[in-house]
This record gives structure tokens, sequence and C-alpha cells, in this order.
């Protein structure tokens, strides 16, 4: 058995932690290791913290905000990856981690699951479906277009778009790969958008198609285009949105939801606006045939009128009976006014002689006795109504008063009532109080504190006392007490007096 050594120098736990840090540090710095990504956790302040395991082993990793800006992927579990960084301890636990420096995918193999994944969960939530994509325009005014400013992806478009159909391009700068393009391209989609449907001083007007586009590349280079955020944002785009990511056999997420794709940007240009040369030529020859079209309807116009003309009567034979009509009219029209005339001339003689001086004064007679009469009964009614209210006002004071005189012999009576009860009250309280006892000659006696003391039992000699009679109080001290008073004084006969009555002797 072996004996512990007591001469070993003691360490704090704090001491050893830090030297086993520094032996760590020391031994490995700078490590790269590859693994399977276990638990994943994402904090508040921007930092990961994640397991990195095999099928034997399993060490802590931790990415810190400023790195984990720069990593372009969402890690989850399940994903292979190569990390690079430093090997440490973490003393509060009492285990060693890696500090990540840079992380990439372990892999084609990796970056293709976590893209089957994402795209069976976008899916899963319905982004995909052909139900929910718009028709693009026949020919938009504006067409809004994400891509880099500096590649060759515009120069294509732009010169496709002056081939087929000069329009207006509103380009909007945007990284199509590296750290940070996922979210300058979802902005770029939401700001097209956010646009106003009519141009002011300050912003452009709402483009009628956007297209995000960008040239070829691996699998790495297009992943910006998997990320979510961007699916996302070209899902809800409002307005029609046509990718051209890559070359025809590269394949990303934002193809599944855009409303069309185009294998390269050049056919995403051919896809926007139709040929102007032909659109020409399409409106020419529907405007010859659309000619010869009136040209051959006039003419049928034509010969039915013609035709139907022949049938007609003439105007002569239309208008023969018409005009014998109105001649015939226009003979009897001398006559009939001046009989119509004639007739009403003689109605009104015939009224005129009913009215004179001597009828209109009769009226007006009549209707002045009328309303004399009716002035009459008016001052009649008026005289009556004011003598009823007069005694009606009268009876109603004469009712007032006689309900005063009650109220004031009630009040008096129930002031009396309670001047009674309450005369009865003190009496019935001197009769009770202890004073009128005082008042016969009594006295009550009080301790020092005020209490009264009903039995001698309790005193002891020299205890103040206070006295209390009818007039006043004194204050006393006892000489001595109940027992030594027992034994000295002579013991007095309780017996009754004679001529008492039997009540005994107060004293």
């Amino acid at each position: 058995m072996n004996e512990p050594r007591l001469n070993l120098p003691e360490v704090t736990v704090s001491e050893l932690s830090s030297a086993l840090k520094r032996t760590i540090e020391d031994a490995y710095g700078y490590v790269r290791v590859r693994g399977e990504l276990g638990k994943v956790s994402y904090h508040g302040n921007g930092h990961v913290y994640f397991d990195l395991k095999d099928d034997r082993a399993c060490i802590a990793g931790v990415i810190w905000r400023s790195t984990a800006l720069r990593i372009q992927l969402r890690l989850e579990a399940g994903l292979e990856v190569v990390v690079t960084g430093r090997i440490t301890t973490y003393p509060g636990r009492s285990q060693y981690q890696i500090i990540v420096d840079t992380l990439e995918p372990a892999g084609i193999g990796a970056l293709m699951a976590l893209l089957e994944e994402r795209k069976r969960k976008l899916a899963a939530e319905g982004l995909f479906d052909e139900a929910r994509k718009q028709l693009p325009p026949f020919l938009p005014g504006i067409i809004g277009v994400v891509t880099s400013p500096t590649g060759a992806v515009i120069r294509d478009i732009l010169h496709r778009l002056a081939d087929r159909f000069p329009r207006r391009v509103l380009l909007w700068p945007v990284k199509v790969q590296g750290e940070g393009s996922a979210a300058e391209i979802a902005a770029a989609i939401e700001g097209f958008n956010a646009l106003p449907e009519r141009a002011s001083a300050l912003l452009p007007q709402r483009p009628d198609l956007i297209i995000v586009a960008r040239g070829g590349g691996s699998l790495e280079d297009l992943w910006s285009f998997n990320e979510e955020i961007v699916v996302r944002a070209a899902a809800a785009s409002l307005i029609p949105l046509i990718s051209a990511v890559g070359h025809e056999t590269d394949v990303t997420l934002i193809d599944f939801v855009a409303d069309r794709r185009a294998p390269t940007p050049t056919a995403a240009a051919e896809m926007a606006v139709p040929v102007r040369t032909e659109l020409l030529l399409d409106i020419a020859s529907l405007a010859r045939r659309g000619l010869a079209c009136w040209r051959r309807n006039q003419d049928a116009r034509w010969g039915e009128l013609r035709s139907a003309s022949r049938a007609l009567p003439k105007a002569d034979e239309v208008l023969a009976l018409p005009r014998q009509r109105l001649d015939h009219a226009t003979a009897g029209l001398d006559r009939a006014l001046r009989t119509n005339a004639h007739v009403h001339h003689v109605r009104y003689s015939r009224i005129a002689g009913r009215l004179n001086d001597r009828l209109l004064g009769a009226n007006i007679e009549r209707r002045r006795d009328r309303f004399g009469n009716l002035s009459s009964r008016l001052r009649a009614g008026i005289a009556a109504n004011l003598a009823v209210h007069r005694t009606h006002v009268r009876q109603q004071r004469e009712r007032v008063g006689a309900f005063g005189e009650r109220a004031n012999r009630a009040v008096r009576q129930l002031l009396a009532t309670r001047a009674s009860r309450a005369r009865r009250g003190g009496e019935l309280l001197a009769a009770f109080s202890y004073r009128g006892v005082l008042a016969r000659g009594f006295a009550l006696v009080r301790d020092g504190k005020g209490q009264p003391l009903r039995t001698a039992a309790g005193i002891s000699a020299g205890t103040p006392l206070e006295i209390e009679f009818s007039d006043g109080r004194i204050g006393a001290r006892a000489e001595s007490s109940p027992a030594s008073d027992a034994t000295s004084a002579p013991s007095r006969p309780r017996g009754r007096r004679a001529g008492t009555s039997g009540q005994g002797d107060l004293f």
C-alpha cells in the first residue's frame, strides 16, 4: 500500500487549473479537427456552443460572435465539418475545448445532405407549390435586377434586353457569394417590394419584374442562394421573380420558390421581354388582316343597304297622307281659335257679373262676425281657466299650511318625548351611580394605583390609600394589617339593635 506523500507542496484549485491550461495550450496550440456536429446551441449574444464528435470521442467547441458572423452555414446537428482553432480549458467545468477560428463542411456530401434536409423542410411548408406562383408580365415597364454590379451577368442581361426589347432596368448591387451575401440578396428582394408604385423625388418606381442572377460556380460558391433567408424573401415577394443562378445544370433552392427559372442570366432576359421586331411584324400582320376584314364587312353592308333601299317606298309616297292631314288642320285652325276665345269670353262675363261690391262686403261682414265670436269665446275661456287655476292654487296653499302645522306639532311632540326620555335616563344613571352611596355617608377606598379595594385582605401596613367622600378625596396610609387587627381589637357582637326592624348596624 502506497503511503501518502505529505511533503508535496500545496496548490489551490485555481493554480492547478491555470497550470493545466498552460500545459495544454503550449503542447497543442492550433489544431485542425474533423468530426460530426452534435448538440449545437446559438447564444443570444451571438456566440455558438457545440459538440464535435466521432464514433469514440467528443470535444466541446466554442465559436465567438466575431467568428460566427464569417461562417456562411447554419450549423445543425449531424453536419460533418472541419474546424481549425486553439485547444484550451474551461476551469469552471473542468473540461477542455476548442476555440474555433475557421469552420467548413467536410466535403460536398455534407453540403448536399444539408441542402436536401433544408429542401424537405421548405417543401413541407408549401413554399414550392405551383399554386402560389405568379405569372410574369408580358411586357414589363421596369425590370429589377439583383446581382453583382461588376460581373459579366449584368452586361449579358442588358445586352440581351437591348437586342430583344429595350426596357428600363433598376440594378440593386449585391454580393453574390461570401460573408453577408445571403442577407444582401434577401434585403434587395424586400427592398424592391417596398418601393412605391409611383416614382417620387426620393424613390424610383417599383419594378414589374425581378431577376435574381449569378454566373456559374461550385456548390460552395452558389450556397448563398440556398440560404433560408433568401428562399423566404423570394417566396414573400409580391413582384413576379425569375431566378437565373448558375448554369443550366446548377440547381439552388431559390429556383424552386421562384415564379420562373431560367437556365442562364441571358435566358432570364429572354423570358422577361418578347422580341420587339417579331411584335412589330405580328402587329403589322394583324393590322393588314383587320383592314381586309373591315373592307369585306363594309362591302357586305353596302350590298345589304342597296338591297334594302330598293324595297323601301319613295319619300313622297310616305309623306303624302300626313301632308294632306296637315293642310286640313291648318284650314280649320282660325275658326277653332275664334270659337275658343268666344267661349272663354262668355265664361269670364258670367263670373264677372256675380262679383260686385255688395257681395264682397257681405262676405267680409260674415268673416268679421265669425272672428268676433271666436275672440269672445277665447277671452271667456282664458278667464275661466284663470279662475280655476286660482282656486286650485288657493286649495294647494291651504293644504301646504295644514301640512306645516301638523309637522310643527309632530316635531314638538317628538322633542318632548326625547327630553322626557333623557330626563328619565339621567335619573336612572344617578340612582345607579356610586356617588349617591357616597352622599349617604359612605366612602370609597382606592389603592395607590387608583383601583377600588373591596376587601381588607389585600392591604398591608404602610400601603398608601386614597379615600373618596361625596365632597372630595383625601390621602391615607394603612397603620396595620388585617391579621394584627383581628388579634388586638375585641370582636364586636353581631347582634341586632333593638328597634332596627332587623337591619344591622352599618359600622
